[in-house]
């Protein structure tokens, strides 16, 4: 990216002044290196969003964005009903509620060496992965509908897991104001045997070795310690998600001159929230998101299940769950009064800081953890919200590494045997269906996800409180 076209307003905050048809200035969060690896895209595509009706505040980006469609992925925009907000489909994302659970283990390194591979290869078997795969859980109609509207909870009284694993998930385990007659037969039907299913692209469950501590207080809060041994797992909505968001991208584009709406890309088709269009989105949406929320619960019972049998004294309890593609009504302060926003959050994680009323009673004091997905041969982060983060990009953070080269372009500079090898060398054993996927998802397909974490930590949008190293990766 090119840095004339930004005003520099702190060592990791880059301004892009509003200019044409933006309403707000646009604001990317990056170090000067980050910045100069973003594509030009990232520029226009936040610039854009500057454009969109009812925006509040400012259009932003997080330290890991790239190029999405419409969006940029690390893109974070709040909308206000009140001012002719809108709501967008590519704002959230094809992947509906897409997210990272992280579940302590009570181990240690030493306590899974010795049955490391047994172990990769249990839940490699428990736990389908990659495209198009199948869980043994087939829903009816009936059946499909109660888990749209019930999401993790409707999983836990199906016998996948445990009722204190709710009070450790965002909302709850359970979106409120989920529709599921909003959901298209054909969505419902792609999802008909995905449920527990990790789905292929970035999507994985890795275990996980902490190896660095760098807030005490909030680890101790957390229960980690340095050694300690946690799973991790990230997927979302699968094809349910896809599909939602395949059809309402192209209803709010048809919808969007009936509304008034001028896109400056019709990547950004939009509707405004109470419009029929918005409100038949928002329902869906919520349903989705609770489609997600129940697959990561039913794989967390599938996780369980494999411990049982290698590592009996493992007990899987809940750190745990946020989403990072999601439209969620929250309230933040704009200038100076509570403000009832529609914040748009796509690949960024949602980030309360302490004291907040929708955090666990246990976690309240400390803030949220903040989950932070690497690739499968670097580091994870878990960090923390913070009360300066509140008052910046509406308490949201990075997600992940962000790709720093297509799928494409990674396919053709590494092969997936080879990666597998060695990573295996290097202490990492990856269990994958596809060697294909392995080389598309290969570490050096993604930016330096330590110097994102770092500009999150250093710009307050998130405080560091642990590093993770994966030692097994079952990959989608």
């Amino acid at each position: 990216m090119d840095l004339n076209l930004l005003k520099r307003e702190s060592e990791f905050a880059w301004h892009i002044e509003p200019q044409g048809k933006m309403r707000v200035p646009g604001v990317i969060y990056a170090s000067e290196s980050l910045i100069k690896e973003m594509d030009h895209k990232v520029y226009e595509q936040v610039s854009n969003v500057a454009a969109l009706p009812g925006i509040v505040d400012a259009s932003y980006a997080m330290p890991d964005a790239h190029w999405g469609y419409g969006f940029p992925i690390g893109g974070v925009a709040a909308f206000d009903a009140e001012r002719g907000g809108i709501v967008s489909a590519g704002g959230v994302g094809f992947d509906i509620s897409c997210g990272v659970r992280t579940l302590h283990t009570g181990l240690k390194r030493e306590d899974i060496e010795a049955v490391k591979k047994p172990l990769a290869d249990a839940l490699f078997h428990k736990i389908p992965a990659g495209v198009g795969s199948t869980g043994r859980i087939r829903l009816e109609r009936e059946e499909m509908d109660e888990m749209l509207s019930g999401g993790a909870a409707w999983a836990v009284q199906h016998g996948f897991g445990q009722r204190e694993d709710l009070e450790r998930i965002e909302e709850h385990g359970s979106m409120r104001g989920a529709r599921p007659e909003e959901v298209s037969d054909h969505a419902k039907k792609r999802q008909r045997d995905q449920m527990g299913t990790l789905g292929s692209g970035n999507h994985y469950l890795e275990v996980q070795q902490v190896t660095e501590i760098y807030d005490a207080e909030a680890a101790a809060a957390f229960n980690l310690t340095a050694g300690d041994i946690v799973v991790s797992i990230h997927c979302g909505s699968r094809g349910l998600g896809h599909q939602l968001g395949t059809e309402f991208l192209k209803r709010m584009a048809i919808n969007a001159s009936e509304y008034g709406i001028e896109l400056p890309d019709r990547e950004l088709a939009c509707a405004p929230i109470d419009s029929p269009v918005g409100r038949s989105y928002l329902g869906a949406m919520r349903a989705a998101i609770n489609c997600a929320l129940a697959n990561r619960q039913i794989i967390t019972h599938l996780a369980r299940e494999a411990f049982s049998k290698v590592l009996p004294q493992a007990r899987l309890s809940l750190l745990y769950d946020v989403s990072h593609n999601t439209c969620k009504v929250e309230e933040h302060a704009v200038n100076g009064r509570p403000t009832r926003l529609f914040v748009h959050r796509k690949g960024a994680t949602r980030a309360f800081g302490p004291g907040h009323a929708d955090l666990p009673e246990a976690l309240r004091k400390i803030g949220q953890p903040v989950l932070i997905g690497g690739s499968m041969g670097t580091a994870s982060y878990i960090l923390v919200g913070t009360k300066q983060g509140e008052a910046l990009p509406f308490s949201s953070s990075c997600h992940g590494a962000g790709r720093a080269m297509s799928r494409h372009q990674a396919k053709r500079k590494w092969q997936g045997r080879k990666l597998v090898d060695d990573l295996a060398g290097s202490g990492i054993l990856i269990r994958s269906r596809s060697m294909r996927g392995v080389a598309e998802e290969a570490p050096g397909a993604y930016k330096d996800v330590s110097a994102v974490v770092d500009v999150a930590d250093h710009a307050g949008l998130s405080r560091k409180v642990a590093r993770l190293k994966p030692l097994v990766c079952v990959k989608g």
